[in-house]
C-alpha cells in the first residue's frame, strides 16, 4: 500500500455519497430512518471484556478472506452464538470486498446482536445510510477528515440512536477522539475509543503499540485493541494491560471454528482482566 491508500479510499467514499445522494437526497433518506423502530442497543459487559467480530470478504494486506464461498448469515450467526458484543461489517467495496447489501444482510440474520458498519466515511448521509441497511453503530477515523465533520458524524449517530467507535492509529489521535466523545455528551456505550495498531501506510502490524499505551488514561468511554488480535491469549494479554475489548477480523474469518474462537477469547480476556 503506497502513501496515496488513505486519500484514494476518502476521494472514493465522497464520491460513492455524492452518487448516493443523487438518488435519495439526505432529506429523503432521514426520513426513512425516522420511521426505521430503534436499533439494537450496545451492552458493555460487567464481566469487563468484550469482543467486536468483523466480516470482512478481503482486506489490502491478505487479499481474499473467505477460506469457502461467504456465508454471511451463517459467520453471524457463529458470532452472535460465541458470545460477540457487537458485529463489524465492512461496506468498502473496492479493497474489502463489502457493500451495504452485505451489511444488510448481516443485520438481518442477527436481529439481537449490534452490528456495525466500518467504511472510510466521510459524511453524515453515509451514517444515515448506515441505519438505514441495519446498521446500529459506525466506525469513524479520527484524523481522515476534519474534527468538525467527525464530529458532525457522531452526532448523526447519536441523534439515531446508534454507537460509534472512534478508531485512532496513534496516541495524540486518540486523545482528539475521547475529548469529541466528552464533547458529545454521550454514555459509555455510545462512544467507544479504539487503537489501532496497522500502519495505514505501510500495513504493518505494531502490536507493542498496545503495550505503549495505558487504556486507564483514556477517561471514561472504554477501550478497544484493534487490528494483530489472533489467539485467545492475546486477547488475556490485553485485558491484563487494562482494554476492554478488541475488534477481531482476519483471525475470524480465517478460522475454521469462529464461534468457538470467540468463545476463547472472551473466556481469556474476561480471565485476564485487571481490576480498575
Amino acid at each position: 500500500m503506497n502513501a496515496g491508500f488513505l486519500e484514494r479510499m476518502v476521494e472514493a467514499s465522497r464520491e460513492r455519497a455524492r452518487q448516493a445522494q443523487q438518488n435519495l437526497s439526505a432529506t429523503q433518506l432521514k426520513r426513512r430512518v425516522d420511521a426505521l423502530p430503534s436499533a439494537p442497543s450496545l451492552a458493555l459487559s460487567p464481566a469487563g471484556f468484550d469482543l467486536i467480530a468483523e466480516i470482512k470478504p478481503a482486506s489490502p494486506s491478505e487479499g481474499n478472506l473467505a477460506e469457502q464461498a461467504l456465508d454471511p448469515a451463517r459467520l453471524a450467526a457463529n458470532y452472535a452464538a460465541g458470545g460477540a458484543m457487537a458485529l463489524s461489517v465492512l461496506t468498502e467495496p473496492s479493497r474489502f470486498g463489502g457493500s451495504l447489501g452485505l451489511l444488510r444482510q448481516v443485520a438481518q440474520a442477527a436481529p439481537r446482536t449490534p452490528v456495525m458498519r466500518k467504511d472510510f466515511l466521510v459524511d453524515p448521509y453515509q451514517v444515515l445510510e448506515a441505519r438505514q441497511h441495519g446498521a446500529a453503530g459506525v466506525l469513524l477515523i479520527v484524523g481522515m477528515t476534519g474534527d468538525d465533520n467527525t464530529e458532525a458524524m457522531l452526532a448523526a449517530a447519536l441523534g439515531c440512536g446508534m454507537f460509534a467507535l472512534l478508531e485512532a492509529f496513534d496516541g495524540h489521535q486518540l486523545q482528539r477522539a475521547r475529548r469529541m466523545a466528552e464533547r458529545s455528551g454521550a454514555r459509555r456505550e455510545q462512544a467507544l475509543l479504539g487503537l489501532n495498531c496497522r500502519d495505514l501506510q505501510t500495513l504493518e502490524v505494531d502490536a507493542e503499540r498496545f503495550e505503549r499505551f495505558r487504556p486507564r488514561e483514556s477517561g471514561a468511554h472504554a477501550m478497544f485493541a484493534e487490528s494483530g488480535v489472533k489467539r485467545a491469549e492475546d486477547a488475556a494479554k490485553l485485558a491484563a494491560g487494562g482494554w476492554n475489548g478488541a475488534l477481531v477480523g482476519t483471525a475470524l474469518m480465517r478460522s475454521p471454528n469462529p464461534r468457538g474462537l470467540v468463545s476463547r477469547m472472551l473466556s481469556a480476556g474476561r480471565k485476564g482482566r485487571v481490576s480498575p
